[in-house]
């Protein structure tokens, strides 16, 4: 086992225990401070379910996160542990450089995780965590360099663009955290397929936050797979949501890519296929009913799984299978032609338009709606 991969395989167990760690004792610390999900007409849990999964997620990463700066500070550079950047290809120099950006990084999902747990013990306004979250975007887009270029050369319009694909992805995963199992799962898949991406182009840093990124997810998962016995609240799903959107991009497409081509570029869009179809059509579907599209209701893709007579269990399986389905087609976007590309695109568009059939039958039943 080379070092990288050893180094890969302990970051990923390491996340994994400390998060399933500090869920299991969040699950039995939140319910006496009150900080508990009762049942409610947008969710189909019939029982008080504890929130916290978030502070779990959101401190393992903070652990983590703190733990690379000072480990790469205090040992690497002075040279205790020089022989880790050399048989990991790390870069101490441009790592030490980074952690300006970490730092912002880090207070952006700070805030995120704050105003979340805020909201999971009393509900805020939509509009107001909108304007939040439009905040913290700007400034990780234009702070942090998480952004993508677009081939366009304006810092300013390439940050406001960032920034909008930042709060979409944050939304969308808020929005798929409505049956057990659902947002975080999805995040390990999508976050494994920009993994294998970052891997591919050599992006040591990018690829490591991936591995304690999805570990932290795995080890919250032990609890929420159905049956849950623990919620993340939208402590949890805001930053998860922020974390996939930092990881889209911060990764490489277009460099280096077995095809030589642009078509890398495609990846987060396939990626996402699926949470951004439940997203956009959700929205969609509540405007045209003249309801406001943060009004949380059971029409979401999982919803419509569920009163088809689908368990728990097998409504979490069919998103992961729905997910993975257009995942795996986005990682063979580094080796294939411009007829190889097109393919993967059909084949993408053809499993939405399943989720679409799924989605466009059985809404004249009755909808409750309640305050998301």
């Amino acid at each position: 086992m080379t070092p990288i991969v050893l180094l890969a395989a302990v970051l990923l167990v390491g996340s994994f225990t400390l998060s399933a760690s500090l869920t299991a004792l969040a699950k039995r610390i939140t319910p006496r401070i009150g900080l508990v999900a009762y049942p409610k007409a947008d969710r189909y849990h019939r029982s008080i379910i504890p929130l916290g999964g978030g502070i779990a997620i959101f401190f393992t990463l903070a652990i983590f996160l703190i733990g690379a700066v000072v480990t790469v500070r205090f040992l690497v550079v002075p040279g205790r542990l020089s022989w880790l950047a050399e048989q990991t290809c790390l870069n101490p120099a441009d790592f030490l450089h980074r952690s300006d950006e970490l730092l912002v990084i880090f207070l952006c999902a700070a805030i995120l995780f704050v105003m979340g747990l805020r909201d999971d013990k009393r509900a805020l306004g939509p509009f107001f965590k909108l304007g939040v979250q439009f905040l913290v975007a700007g400034i990780a887009a234009y702070f942090a360099d998480v952004r993508v270029e677009f081939f366009i050369q304006s810092r300013i319009v390439t940050a406001a663009l960032s920034a909008f694909w930042i709060v979409v992805i944050v939304n969308a995963f808020n929005f798929l955290d409505n049956m057990d199992g659902a947002s975080a799962g999805m995040a390990v898949i999508a976050s494994s397929v920009l993994f294998i991406a970052a891997a591919f182009n050599g992006q040591v840093l990018v690829g490591g936050l991936a591995i304690v990124f999805i570990g932290s997810l795995l080890g919250f998962l032990v609890f929420n797979f159905p049956p849950a016995s623990i919620f993340m609240g939208d402590a949890g799903s805001l930053v998860v949501g922020f974390f996939v959107a930092l990881l889209t991009l911060r990764t490489t497409y277009y460099q280096q890519t077995g095809s030589g081509s642009w078509y890398p570029v495609l990846l987060p869009l396939i990626a996402m296929a699926v949470p951004l179809y439940d997203f956009t059509s959700v929205v969609l579907l509540r405007i045209s009913q003249g309801k406001s599209p943060f009004v949380g209701d059971t029409q979401h893709f999982s919803h419509r799984l569920r009163r088809r007579g689908l368990t728990d269990t097998q409504t979490a399986l069919t998103l992961y299978l729905a997910t993975l389905g257009t995942g795996l087609g986005a990682t063979f976007l580094y080796q294939v032609n411009l007829v190889g590309a097109i393919l993967i695109v059909v084949q993408t568009v053809l499993i939405v338009t399943i989720i679409g059939i799924f989605e466009s039958t059985g809404r004249n039943g009755e909808q409750k709606t309640e305050n998301r």
